[in-house]
C-alpha cells in the first residue's frame, strides 16, 4: 500500500511539471512572432520616426575667415628732425668803458641809453699834466737829435770816435721814445666809442677823479645778438654752421625770433658731454637784450615724403620694433626702423612702403601668417545727429 501511494504522488508531480513547461513554450512563441512581423505591419508612429531619421541634417555655421582687426594705410607726410635746448643771449659786441690812465673827468659826451657811432667821443680827462710832460719830452728829443747830427759831422772830420756817435744816437732814440710815450698818454685823456652801440648807465659824474681801470659806462652793440646753448654730443654729426634756429623768450611770449648757427666750440665738455653752439639772431627792433633766457629749437632736417603710421601700430619686441602688415588677407610681422615721433604718430625710416596697410588694433592675438579680417571704419556721426533735439534750425 505504501508503494502504491508513492507511485501516485510521483505521477502527479510529473504532470504538473509538464503543464508548466508547455505554458512557458507558448509565451516564448508569442514574443518571437511579434519580433518577426514584417515592417509594413508596424504602427503609424513607427513610420513617422523612420521618415524623420531619413531627413538630411542642417548645415553647421560657417567658420570666420580670420581674426578681426583694425588697420590703416600708411600716410605720406612731411617730417622734421629737430633738437630743443635752452640758452642765453649775449651782445654782438660788449665792453665796459674804463680809462687807461688816472685823471679828473672834465667831460661826459653822451646821454645814458644813447646810440653812439664808432669813434664818437665819450669821456674827456684833464689833459694839462700830460700836455706838459709831452712838451718837456719834445724839447729833450729835439736837443738829442741836434747832438746826434753834430756828432755825425765831427765823425766825418775824425774829431770823435765811432763810439761817441753811437752814444749820441742812443740818447736821441730814448728821447724820441719818451716823446712818443707822452703823446700816447695825452691821447688817452679822450675815450672814444670802439664800435657803434648803445651806452648804458654811467658810473661816474663830471669832476670825479678816476683811476686806471675804473668803470665808466657799458657799451653794447645790439644790432644783433648772439645765442649760446648746449646740445648733447649725440647730435654733433648733425649740427653744423648755417642751420636755422628758432627762439622764444619770456618777455615776448607770442613772438618767435629766427637766426642761424655760425660757430661751434671745437671741444666737447667731458663733464656734461655737450658741445657749445653759437647762433646769430637779428635784432632789428632791439627787443632782444643780452642776458635773456631763451628756449631754442634747431631744425636739423626736413623729409617731405616720409612714411608715417599711428603710434599704436608699433609692436615692440625686445629692443626692436615691429608692425603687422596686411598682405593678401594675412598678417605679416615686419621689422621697422623708427624715426621722428610726434603726438600720436611715428615716422618709419625702413621696413614699410607707400600704400602698405598696417594693423592698428588687435595685435594681441595675431601671429605671423595668421588670416585677418579688417573691420570697417566707423563713419563719424553726421552733423545733424550732434545737434540736440528740439533745437530750431537756422534759416538764412
Amino acid at each position: 500500500m505504501h508503494t502504491s501511494t508513492a507511485h501516485t504522488l510521483a505521477l502527479l508531480a510529473a504532470l504538473v511539471i509538464a503543464a508548466a513547461s508547455q505554458g512557458c513554450s507558448k509565451k516564448d512563441d508569442g514574443t518571437a512572432g511579434a519580433q518577426n512581423k514584417p515592417a509594413d505591419q508596424t504602427k503609424p508612429a513607427d513610420s513617422g520616426s523612420a521618415a524623420a531619421a531619413e531627413k538630411p541634417a542642417a548645415p553647421a555655421p560657417a567658420k570666420p575667415m580670420g581674426l578681426p582687426v583694425k588697420a590703416e594705410t600708411v600716410k605720406i607726410a612731411t617730417m622734421q628732425s629737430d633738437v630743443s635746448a635752452v640758452g642765453s643771449l649775449i651782445a654782438a659786441d660788449s665792453v665796459v668803458i674804463r680809462p687807461e690812465i688816472a685823471g679828473r673827468v672834465v667831460g661826459l659826451h653822451f646821454q645814458e641809453g644813447q646810440l653812439v657811432q664808432k669813434g664818437a667821443k665819450l669821456v674827456s680827462l684833464d689833459p694839462s699834466e700830460y700836455r706838459a710832460q709831452l712838451a718837456a719830452t719834445t724839447a729833450d728829443a729835439k736837443t738829442e737829435t741836434q747832438r746826434y747830427e753834430r756828432a755825425q759831422e765831427l765823425l766825418e772830420k775824425n774829431f770823435i770816435s765811432k763810439e761817441a756817435l753811437d752814444v749820441a744816437k742812443g740818447n736821441m732814440d730814448r728821447a724820441l721814445a719818451k716823446q712818443q710815450q707822452d703823446q700816447v698818454l695825452l691821447s688817452k685823456t679822450t675815450i672814444s666809442a670802439p664800435f657803434t652801440g648803445v651806452v648804458g648807465l654811467r658810473q661816474i659824474s663830471p669832476g670825479a677823479y678816476v683811476k686806471a681801470g675804473d668803470d665808466v659806462v657799458r657799451l653794447e652793440n645790439l644790432s644783433f645778438v648772439k645765442l649760446d646753448f648746449r646740445v648733447p654730443e649725440l647730435y654733433l654729426s648733425q649740427i653744423r654752421s648755417g642751420l636755422g634756429v628758432t627762439i622764444a623768450v619770456d618777455a615776448y611770449p607770442d613772438e618767435t625770433f629766427h637766426g642761424k648757427i655760425y660757430a661751434l666750440e671745437p671741444a666737447v665738455d667731458d663733464k656734461t658731454r655737450t658741445v657749445v653752439v653759437r647762433a646769430q639772431i637779428p635784432n632789428v627792433q632791439n627787443k632782444l637784450r643780452p642776458g635773456m633766457f631763451a628756449r631754442v629749437n634747431v631744425l636739423l632736417s626736413t623729409r617731405p615724403n616720409a612714411i608715417v603710421i599711428p603710434e599704436q601700430a608699433i609692436w615692440p619686441q625686445g629692443k626692436d620694433s615691429f608692425v603687422y602688415r596686411v598682405v593678401d588677407g594675412k598678417a605679416a610681422l615686419t621689422k621697422v626702423e623708427l624715426g621722428v615721433r610726434r603726438p600720436g604718430e611715428v615716422e618709419v625710416l625702413k621696413g614699410l612702403a607707400a600704400n602698405d596697410v598696417v594693423v592698428t588694433d588687435g595685435q594681441m592675438k595675431l601671429k605671423d601668417g595668421a588670416p585677418v579680417v579688417i573691420l570697417p571704419t566707423q563713419p563719424s556721426p553726421p552733423k545733424a545727429a550732434l545737434e540736440q533735439p528740439g533745437t530750431p534750425a537756422r534759416v538764412g
